[in-house]
């Protein structure tokens, strides 16, 4: 009897074979075999079944020799292009290294610059603030620079360092006024140390930006270079948290081109206090469905709601510590008022626009509540609303959080043992640092927690030692001792969730990818090891064989 040939509409492009695939779905959790077909998952099971269903006569069977696979990854929080950027075009140099190190590494980048040039780059750490103040650094670093004006930006991103030549072009002397949300460092002469703190770093940033604009496809082969690293740690969608109209253009030029190989969802600035983007607001975030493409979704706008706790401008429900220069009584303040806030969620909702709120103080997460309940009371249910970083809550906010439905979009890479913690611990003391992140406490009161790097903040956008993290409350990498907070540990299968299932329907894109299921996305990737069967402590060094995108290979160690 003739064997009966399957039919072309059945026939997969590619079988993934001898896998040991986490599907994620929790209707059929595991499969040792997927047929995909225009880049979408046509059946996932068992060998026998989808060869004799799927296999054509152009079918490519890909055989993995027993890996483990899994779903692709998301970071619902980076700024992919700047970290693109960084690695095509800046001095690059970690937040752990000392003043003398980082003097060492300007001074061999300036080596290689033309004339006038500009030194960009980063990132110094938080507790090196009363250092690069210090007499005399302003000096060592306009020497190290060589001539060429210089602006380097802290851990955060949210300070610069800049030189003499930069803060000359900016106009900055002792006559100049702090901005508005931002304070010049000063010597007790008045001059300025070349520290700028928030908004006092645009005003130099502005001006580097002017002298070092990028063409439009400067900012395409820039994002595409951040998506490649992206891809490197599995990573295959994304919310990019600061987007400017020239980001939008590049996305959608790359998509166009069929150069986009990430889900990406911006986050459109409604207002600035970092990134010296023009236009921002009202300017911006109205027009961004003209940037819309198959994998680019314009869905959120972005709002800072205040600093961030090293620099005091992290918004508190109780004081910092009593320090000269603010007193005991100082709690840090919002940058936006809480009927600006509400308007702006408000008539972002009716525009059908989510949002996420940079909050990185218990003070402004509460503000950021007490707006969703508006929100909510006008019938905007469906409204996604994301507090940025959410590491410190309220013990009595904590409900509200579930109740209002307002996502933890939290970056564990940030938080646990290391520079910026210390950074956080000198400000408000050890005991309510150790409160950071209460993610166990969130996920029991109902809510959603979602991961994000905040990639350039950190070196590297690889989830899993942060994955690692959100279940140890440990520095994956051993350098700094100690827990924080074990109490709040998350299980595996939790924190796996936190970059996958939940982050896809957070995000918006949960029809689209999170899990390996039928008509889903076929993003996945191949892993060298598996999470589910190796002690929690190597989890942090996983690592990526193959990246795959929509059934398309991205990634290949």
């Amino acid at each position: 009897m003739p064997q009966t040939s399957v039919s072309e509409v059945l026939a997969a492009d590619l079988i993934v074979r001898n896998a040991r695939i986490t599907t994620l779905d929790p209707s059929a959790p595991w499969a040792d075999t997927m047929a995909i077909k225009d880049g979408r998952v046509l059946a996932i099971g068992a060998l026998a079944n989808i060869h004799a269903a799927h296999h054509g006569p152009d079918s490519v069977v890909h055989d993995l020799g027993g890996a483990r696979v899994m779903p692709g990854l998301h970071d619902a929080h980076n700024h992919h292009q700047i970290g693109g950027k960084a690695d095509l075009m800046e001095v690059t140099f970690l937040s752990t290294a000392s003043l003398e190190e980082i003097l060492v590494a300007i001074r061999d980048y300036a080596t290689n610059l033309p004339s006038g040039a500009w030194i960009v780059g980063g990132s110094w750490g938080s507790t090196l603030l009363d250092e690069l103040s210090a007499p005399a650094t302003l000096a060592r670093l306009d020497e190290v620079s060589a001539g060429h004006p210089a602006l380097l930006v802290d851990d955060s991103h949210h300070n610069k360092w800049a030189n003499s030549a930069a803060l000359a072009l900016a106009g900055i002397s002792a006559a100049t006024p702090d901005p508005h949300e931002g304070r010049i460092e000063r010597y007790p002469s008045g001059e300025p140390t070349g520290v700028l703190l928030e908004t006092a770093g645009v005003i130099v940033e502005k001006i580097m930006n002017d002298a070092n604009r990028l063409t439009i496809d400067q900012w395409a082969d820039t994002s595409e270079r951040g998506i490649q690293i992206l891809h490197r740690y599995g990573v295959t969608a994304f919310q990019d948290a600061g987007a400017s109209l020239e980001l939008l253009t590049a996305l959608k030029k790359m998509d166009d081109n069929g150069r986009l190989k990430a889900w990406v969802v911006s986050c459109m600035m409604a207002n600035d206090m970092i990134f010296g983007a023009d236009p921002v607001g009202d300017g911006l975030v109205w027009g961004g469905e003209a940037f819309r493409t198959e994998h680019h979704r314009p869905d959120f706008i972005k709002i800072f709601l205040d600093g961030i706790p090293p620099t005091r401008t992290a918004c508190f429900l109780e004081p910092y510590l009593p320090d000269t220069e603010h007193g005991a009584h100082h709690f840090g303040h919002t940058a936006m008022s809480p009927d600006d806030l509400t308007d702006w969620l408000i008539r972002a909702a009716k525009k059908g626009i989510s949002a996420k709120i940079h909050c990185t103080g218990d003070g402004s997460v509460r503000q950021v509540l007490d707006s969703v309940e508006v929100l909510r009371s006008q019938g905007f249910t469906d409204t996604s609303v994301h507090i940025a970083h959410g590491q410190f809550v309220a013990v009595a906010d904590i409900p509200r959080m579930a109740s209002l439905s307002v996502t933890a979009e939290i970056s564990p890479t940030l938080w646990f043992p290391g520079v910026i913690y210390e950074a956080i611990k000198l400000v408000i003391g050890e005991e309510r640092a150790q409160q950071m992140q209460p993610n166990r406490s969130l996920l029991n009161a109902g809510a959603v927690v979602i991961g994000g790097s905040d990639w350039p903040v950190i070196p590297f956008p690889n989830p899993w030692p942060g994955i690692e993290g959100l279940i140890t409350r440990a520095d994956p990498t051993g350098e700094f001792p100690g827990t924080l907070g074990i109490e709040q540990a998350l299980t595996l299968d939790e924190a796996i969730a936190v970059y996958t299932t939940a982050s896809a329907k957070a995000m918006g894109l949960e029809s689209l990818t999170g899990s390996l299921e039928v008509g889903k996305s076929a993003d996945f990737i191949v892993l060298d090891r598996d999470p589910w069967s190796i002690p929690v402590t190597d989890i942090g060094d996983t690592v990526v064989l193959q990246t795959w995108f929509a059934g398309e290979k991205v990634y290949e160690r």
